[in-house]
């Protein structure tokens, strides 16, 4: 007998089980298949834990300001300890041009509801001691971002959405999604088959093959970033900082110091990384090493611990793809969150119920528009 579903989520990492959370609370009958054998073992693992609402797009913002609410008061909420810690980030500016373009995304910010301000050279200094300040001009700073364990969450959020009703089917991958007159009807795997009428792509690294299955033609283009974390020592940093300027085989450079006193270091490459190879490189420790020690020299004793490489599914325009589309009633995009599933996961499923329970506010539906498969993916996102 086939399984029947209010909802099939397709993906059971950062963005799906949130989803499923979401869903699953507000009465409805949700399903997760998830081809691994546990929630969060695709890139779910792999990411760093930074949570932010400091971007440059309204739509990342609003729905990022929702996560930071959600993980805030995840404790409280459900009990678990997912090592939540709201030290916000920190954007320094070196050079003029960085100065300008941060100073002017604030407005962006600010009028989207994100707290954040201008700081001067010497708050900077205080919230980042040792920090180089030759040439340093100031930089912008967002007290209520903040950062998780991505491992933690996996598992409160899988907690948490099973305590609501929630099933979650592993081991089975889907192999195809069966419509009537533009209607999704079912979700076949190698396993089972489910009836729906809402099936969620939230797929990640996969989720272009998941499109295909309705001819849906998804413009995502997987590369790799890699990361790293060090011995733990006393904590002095706060935030999470991050360096926007650009040096030989690097875009930039972020890191935050974690409960433990690991610090926690990603890079973005260039030139980029593309494809889903996975494996560890001997170019990213001495690139890594250099960009940490030269922004903050009183770390040039630390021992790296391990690095690792994970995937960024990435758009043209470095924003996800969200919401449904034209050709198939009842599927729904939440795919290319360009590495920043896992701040961008407990808001899209706050979403996402909103979308399937005809429940959208006026600015969901802005939303919607600004990352809808079918915009012109012309303006990138400043701060991708």
């Amino acid at each position: 007998m086939n399984k029947k579903y209010d909802v099939v989520i397709i993906g059971g990492g950062s963005v799906g089980v949130p989803t499923a959370l979401s869903t699953a609370k507000r009465g409805l009958k949700v399903a997760v298949i998830e081809s691994n054998t546990a929630t969060g073992q695709g890139q779910n693992k792999r990411a760093i834990g930074g949570v932010r609402a400091t971007h440059s797009s309204f739509a990342k913002i609003k729905i990022c300001l929702d996560s930071i609410r959600i993980f805030s008061t995840w404790k409280d909420k459900y009990g678990h300890d997912i090592e939540w810690e709201q030290g916000g980030y920190v954007f320094v500016a070196y050079t003029e041009k960085d100065e300008k373009m941060l100073k002017e995304t604030i407005n962006i910010q600010q009028k989207a509801g994100l707290n954040i301000n201008w700081v001067t050279k010497e708050k900077i200094k205080e919230l980042v001691p040792g920090i180089v300040d030759e040439e340093l001009r100031g930089g912008t700073y967002s007290p209520e971002d903040g950062t998780a364990s991505p491992i933690l969450c996996s598992y409160a959020f899988y907690d948490a959405a099973k305590k609501e009703g929630a099933d979650f089917f592993f081991e089975e991958t889907v192999t195809d999604i069966k419509t009537e007159n533009g209607q999704v009807k079912q979700v076949k795997t190698d396993k089972n088959v489910y009836e729906t009428d809402f099936v969620i792509n939230a797929a990640g690294s996969e989720a272009s093959k998941i499109g295909k299955m309705v001819g849906i033609d998804l413009p995502i283009f997987p590369d790799s970033h890699e990361s790293g974390i060090t011995e733990p020592v006393k904590k002095f940093v706060k935030p999470l900082v991050v360096d926007i300027r650009s040096r030989p085989g690097t875009k930039n450079f972020y890191f935050y110091q974690n409960k433990h006193g690991q610090f926690i270091l990603c890079l973005t490459p260039d030139p980029l990384i593309p494809g889903t190879d996975c494996r560890e490189t001997s170019v990213f420790l001495p690139q890594v090493a250099q960009r940490i020690t030269e922004l903050l020299p009183r770390t040039k004793h630390l021992k790296i611990r391990r690095t690792w490489r994970g995937i960024y599914p990435m758009t043209p325009d470095g924003s996800p793809i969200v919401g449904p589309v034209n050709e198939i009633k009842g599927y729904i995009n939440a795919v290319g969150m360009c590495g920043q599933g896992f701040m961008l996961g407990p808001g899209l499923g706050e979403l996402l119920f909103r979308l399937v329970a005809n429940e959208l506010t006026s600015d969901d539906k802005r939303i919607l528009e600004e990352l809808s498969l079918y915009r012109d993916f012309k303006s990138t996102e400043k701060l991708k």
